[in-house]
């Protein structure tokens, strides 16, 4: 990926969120207890989900996919986070800054397109009822998610590979708590217009194009939502995509602030207080909004616990 004799670097330095001792003591124990919170909330989702025959519906498989890519995301990000914290060692090589780099890219451009395949899949359930089924077959969902996670590792890979294809010659401080893109770019010993223009033109691609996909599917929602004629039915269909919404608004707003920003963002405190959103508090939010108001999901939760023996039948 890159040759070592223009490369003098053999590891970074994550300056984290703070140099104050008892500051990192107090984020350590809140990012444990989100991260903590984060593996239960996604793991229960995808247990419920394989638990109960009546969740195995089209919505819950894109789910189920959102929930494992969270659990995915959060891992490859915030272990390295608290032991930085804990520890006070900053370091990671250069090799894996460059894995991490990658996963944090797969999984957040996957998250972009599987975020727009689940508002396709409300579309088509809210205003095509009658060939829902047909036209969101086992063999469609497959497909979907094959390709949201295809999608996702090829531009990875190109943005990757043409970040590292610049000699890093020092410094190597990294003024981030991860190894995201814009942060090491601007380390890099040579002229990076280029590779910002290829940044900008694939997050142009996984970021608008699936936000356009989103905003057209539920456009045609609401068009059709506001022609039924049982309150109820609106209810229904309005709070099964708000939760959608809500989602999709913090992520994308806060990723396109940081990959579609003059020059990648200043890499300043404002770019680190930026990706707290989409990579510490977004997974934590997808499995409270998606089963907060959710009764397919509290029903399974309530056939589970009544299978453990928690609960009494009737």
């Amino acid at each position: 990926m890159v040759t070592e004799n223009v490369t003098s670097v053999t590891e970074f330095i994550l300056l984290g969120l703070s140099n104050h001792r008892k500051v990192q003591v107090l984020l350590f124990v809140i990012i444990l207890v989100i991260y903590s919170l984060t593996l239960v909330g996604n793991g229960a989702v995808i247990l419920l989900v394989q638990a109960d025959p009546r969740l195995h519906t089209p919505m819950y498989f894109f789910l189920t996919h959102l929930a494992g890519m969270e659990l995915c995301y959060v891992t490859s990000t915030l272990p390295q986070a608290l032991f930085n914290l804990l520890s006070g060692n900053k370091t990671i090589s250069f090799i894996g800054c460059a894995i991490q780099m990658h996963l944090i890219l797969t999984l957040g451009g996957t998250e972009c397109v599987l975020l727009s395949a689940m508002a396709y899949d409300r579309y088509l359930a809210i205003c095509h009822p009658l060939l829902y089924t047909v036209a969101m077959g086992r063999g469609r969902q497959l497909q979907l998610a094959s390709f949201c996670w295809g999608v996702g590792v090829l531009l990875a890979t190109i943005n990757v590979n043409c970040a590292f294809s610049h000699p890093f010659c020092g410094p190597n401080h990294i003024n981030h708590f991860v190894c995201e893109l814009p942060a090491v770019l601007k380390l890099a010993c040579a002229d990076t217009h280029v590779t910002e223009r290829v940044v900008f033109g694939t997050a142009a691609m996984i970021l608008l194009g699936p936000l356009s996909v989103i905003l057209t599917s539920y456009g045609l929602i609401l068009s059709s939502v506001l022609k039924m004629r049982t309150k109820a039915g609106r209810h229904k269909a309005f709070s099964t995509c708000a939760s959608h919404l809500i989602v999709v608004t913090v992520f994308y707003g806060t990723v396109i602030t940081m990959y579609m920003r003059p020059g990648l963002g200043s890499g300043s405190d404002f770019d680190k207080k930026i990706a707290i959103f989409y990579i510490v508090v977004t997974p934590l939010l997808n499995p409270i909004i998606y089963t907060l108001r959710n009764k397919d999901v509290h029903g399974a939760v309530t056939k589970v616990l009544q299978k453990q023996g928690f609960e009494q039948k009737g």
